[in-house]
């Protein structure tokens, strides 16, 4: 399960506004990858951008040998086979219970049995632990509850690429904590290609393999957790550590006169990189590429020697 999704030169505007340009990444098959960025910066165009919801205007996203920037649209519909996706808000129908919102996608887009769906369905709810609520209507239930049966309805169709766009959006810490640890067990458990888009930097300390960031139009930075956590990269640092002091302002970026008036402040020392988060169902993480493996799928020279997780890449 999962597939490698190769990300080159990406570009996508509307009209005379330059979303992104020239976003280069390669999303590691089977691992947990998060995209982070200042709001506005294009995140969820990325992810529309992925599943074909959005035509970029240049560049190419290659997935199983299909380019779903220039496929034809039969291409596209087998493509889009291989995701499953959960909205930031859940998108539940809710004049329908979660047993048939959770149901929707079989009944759709196979031809299994009433018999057969209810297996699945069952089986999903119970890997995000709703087994009990299957009657319940969306709007009866809280938005923790809205989310997770969101995902199990992502997860019907056996996905190996799983999108989210922003699961922590209205939820409490403990919450947000318990969907993390959910994420987690997930990947351990059908080893899809994740990609989490999320404004959440508690989260993204602990939970991804690899880390994103958008800015300023670009991608600033894409690559291994420790590699950004330990990164001195201004923009990278800043945002990692929730710090005022550094390229992002209140309107995205800061002016030259407020860039000089904090050249002689001394930033605090980054903080410690914590333990990533282990699976809670006593199945291993799924096994680490070896060192410099990244590098190579993303076509750049590691450092003479041993890769280092600390030599921070620039994506642009």
């Amino acid at each position: 399960m999962g597939v490698d999704v190769a990300v080159t030169n990406l570009s996508k505007s509307f009209g005379k506004q330059l979303i992104w340009k020239g976003v280069t990444l390669t999303l590691p098959a089977g691992e947990i990858s998060v995209m982070l960025g200042p709001s506005g910066t294009g995140k969820s165009v990325f992810l529309k951008a992925l599943i074909g919801l959005i035509k970029p205007d240049e560049g190419s996203i290659v997935i199983e040998g299909t380019d779903i920037a220039s496929c034809s649209e039969k291409e596209l519909y087998e493509i889009r086979k291989l995701f499953g996706v959960l909205f930031q808000d859940g998108a539940m129908f809710g004049s329908m219970n979660l047993y048939d919102n959770v149901a929707f996608p079989l009944r759709e887009h196979t031809k299994k049995t009433e018999s057969e769906i209810r297996d699945i369905v069952m089986e999903k709810m119970d890997l995000v632990g709703l087994l009990g609520a299957e009657f319940k209507l969306p709007g009866e239930i809280s938005g923790g509850m809205r989310k997770r049966a969101g995902l199990a309805r992502a997860l019907v169709l056996d996905p190996e690429i799983l999108l989210i766009d922003e699961p922590d959006s209205g939820l409490d810490p403990v919450r947000t904590s318990f969907i993390n640890q959910l994420f987690v067990d997930l990947n351990a458990q059908i080893d899809a290609t994740f990609l989490i888009v999320t404004h959440d930097v508690n989260s993204v300390r602990v939970v991804p393999d690899q880390i994103g960031l958008l800015y300023h139009k670009h991608l600033a930075m894409y690559g291994p957790r420790e590699m950004l956590l330990s990164s001195d990269e201004p923009v990278v640092a800043q945002f990692l550590n929730a710090q005022t002091i550094g390229p992002i302002g209140m309107s995205e970026e800061k002016d030259a006169d407020q860039l000089a008036a904090e050249a002689d402040i001394k930033l605090p020392p980054l903080p410690p990189i914590p333990l990533q988060l282990e699976p809670s169902n006593g199945i291993p993480r799924r096994a680490q590429r070896p060192p410099g493996e990244w590098c190579r799928l993303n076509g750049i020279t590691p450092p003479p020697g041993s890769f280092t997780p600390t030599a921070a890449t620039s994506m642009g």
